[in-house]
């Protein structure tokens, strides 16, 4: 009988440790033990619909019954015939130019388009411009793919705008792309249209291919308008992300779309690209795709969410509420997304740790939130809930939230702590 080999840890890649993805790390983790032990949490981490009761639209469910017989075979690597048009007309309305079929890639959700993008573009050490904040997958992608990110400054003291002049500063021989998330996540900004134009502006200058990340593209409140970035574009190239699983409210069926628009020849050797990555995977989930039509092309149901009344904006009005009444917070109002970015402020703030109030919210209050730092910023005094509970909900996770600000208000003013 052969000794037992010794014991040998599996190597891991080095790069891994520079990536973060807090919305499902180490407190979401926490939060399974907790669950497990019996305790009830609200969990405000991702901006998951279906999680808080949300249901995708009846019509999109029966575009993919009526079509499951159809839904055995591997597709097209860019995504269904039928698909692939309807996302391309929906595009063309909106002036995306030269939108056709034969430039959509429908994918398993944004996230796997996202990497096949930035894999198709990269060479080791090239550079991507993004935003901090930032939703930590483009960070994650651009690392994983041997590309650097580049942080632009979204200032919350400009309403979390990003600076056009700060941007252009930033650039360098190696940079590659721009990322844009518009509405933005974490933040909830909506980027007028004055703004995106002069952003554009320096890409084309630069001559950088524009990323755009339009997931909650309707998904708007009070006087915020949407304005897509190809058709302000043009003729440089720009890669438009959409999908089903916010404003659809449909994350598990893992639909989403690439939209590759701008110079055909400026755009062919990336488009080839993106193909052989697509076809290495074989193809998109299949059923989901039989959605995308009546999702683009049908009746509207995130619009009655988000207007006064509906249950998107009641849960950011309650949210807006609770910050103004609170001496330890301050908001910037989000505009749009799922998702208010608080600071913290005054007494509460001394010595704050973002990631150590999370762990207290967790522990001690039942509530799951977002440490600002997840999101790859320099500060460490912001966090994230998402606006998909109910509003009563919110007011509670709030009124904890409070108690435990308080608390660090009031050993902050003491005199022990002072000294």
């Amino acid at each position: 009988m052969s000794p037992p080999l010794p014991r040998h840890k599996i190597a891991t890649r080095t790069r891994l440790t520079e990536v973060r993805y807090e919305i499902r790390g180490e407190l979401a983790r926490r939060a399974r033990e907790l669950e497990a032990q019996g305790r009830r949490l609200i969990k405000l981490n991702i901006g998951n619909p279906g999680a808080f009761g949300f249901r995708a639209p009846e019509h999109l469910q029966h575009a993919i019954a009526d079509h499951i017989a159809q839904t055995d075979p591997y597709t097209h690597q860019q995504g269904l015939p039928e698909a692939r048009a309807a996302i391309a007309a929906f595009h063309k309305a909106r002036g995306t130019p030269n939108a056709c079929p034969e430039r959509v890639f429908v994918g398993n959700g944004v996230s796997e388009l996202i990497d096949i993008a930035l894999r198709a573009l990269l060479n080791p050490g090239e550079e991507v411009l993004v935003p901090s904040p930032d939703y930590p997958l483009w960070s994650a992608a651009t690392i994983l793919n041997d590309g650097r990110p580049v942080y632009y400054k979204l200032d919350r003291d400009n309403g979390f705008l990003p600076d056009p002049e700060q941007i252009e500063s930033l650039i360098s021989a190696r940079t590659r792309a721009l990322v844009l998330i518009n509405p933005n996540n974490p933040t909830g900004a909506s980027y007028p249209r004055a703004l995106l134009q002069r952003i554009v502006e320096v890409a084309q200058r630069y001559r950088l291919l524009l990323l755009v990340d339009e997931i909650y593209d309707h998904i708007v409140y009070d006087d915020a308008v949407f304005q897509p970035v190809a058709p302000l574009a043009g003729d440089l190239p720009c890669v438009s992300f959409g999908g089903l699983s916010k404003v659809h409210r449909a994350c598990g069926w893992r639909v989403g779309w690439a939209v590759l628009s701008g110079d055909p020849v400026a755009c062919g050797d990336f488009h080839h690209a993106m193909d052989l990555l697509g076809a290495l995977r074989l193809c998109a989930n299949v059923p989901g795709q039989f959605a995308i039509a009546q999702a683009l092309h049908g009746a509207d149901t995130i619009g009655a969410l988000v207007r006064p009344g509906g249950r998107l904006y009641e849960t950011r009005r309650a949210l807006i509420e609770a910050c103004a009444a609170s001496e330890h917070l301050a908001l910037v109002p989000p505009a749009g997304a799922l998702y208010g970015f608080p600071r913290v402020v005054g007494p509460a703030a001394q010595g704050f740790d973002d990631h150590e109030f999370a762990l207290e919210m967790l522990e001690q209050e039942d509530v799951l939130i977002v440490p600002g730092t997840s999101f790859n910023v320099p500060y460490r005094d912001h966090f994230r809930v998402t606006l998909l509970p109910e509003a009563p909900v919110l007011r509670e996770v709030f009124a904890r939230i409070e108690r435990v600000l308080a608390r660090r208000a009031e050993q902050a003013q003491r005199p022990s702590a002072v000294a």
